[in-house]
């Protein structure tokens, strides 16, 4: 229940008093666009708005978080996405749809594509693997993740 407006203003300000102050020891400030499904009324749920709260905040030391659950649920076309906006992806994490579960056969997400994107846009970091497992063996669940991605 509050305006658009003074909200953009006080992201501006927390994002770039952020960015400022982890700046100063080496840390990126990272902005995450949270889907409206599982977390309604999320102020920031789309790449293009978390890409313009970054703009508006003007300051170098902010990039985005790209998060595939939440991102497929908003957008979809993340493959598009990530080679379009890739300069200003600075981390991301997995999760299968539906569910956000293990990012299997199960789900509607083709990880191996997508992190072949990624790998072609020269992305040196890591993936986060962020996903509820299903499964009782957890371990097995977060290295088949990780055999998925590494592409």
């Amino acid at each position: 229940d509050v305006d658009p407006e003074k909200a953009r203003e006080t992201l501006k300000a927390n994002m770039y008093h952020a960015a400022e102050e982890l700046g100063k020891v080496g840390v990126v400030a990272l902005v995450e666009a949270i889907n409206t499904r599982d977390q309604p009324g999320f102020f920031i749920n789309t790449t293009k708005q978390s890409l313009q709260a970054i703009d508006d905040a003007d300051h170098p030391n902010l990039a985005v978080l790209y998060d595939f659950y939440h991102m497929q649920i908003m957008e979809g076309d993340v493959i598009r996405t990530i080679r379009d906006n890739h300069k200003y992806l600075y981390h991301y994490h997995t999760g299968g749809n539906p569910g956000r579960n293990e990012i299997d056969e199960t789900q509607e997400l083709n990880y191996a594509a997508i992190m072949r994107a990624i790998l072609a846009t020269g992305y040196k970091g890591h993936v986060g693997q962020e996903f509820i497992p299903k499964r009782k063996d957890k371990l097995s669940s977060l290295e088949q993740g990780v055999r998925i991605c590494d592409v």
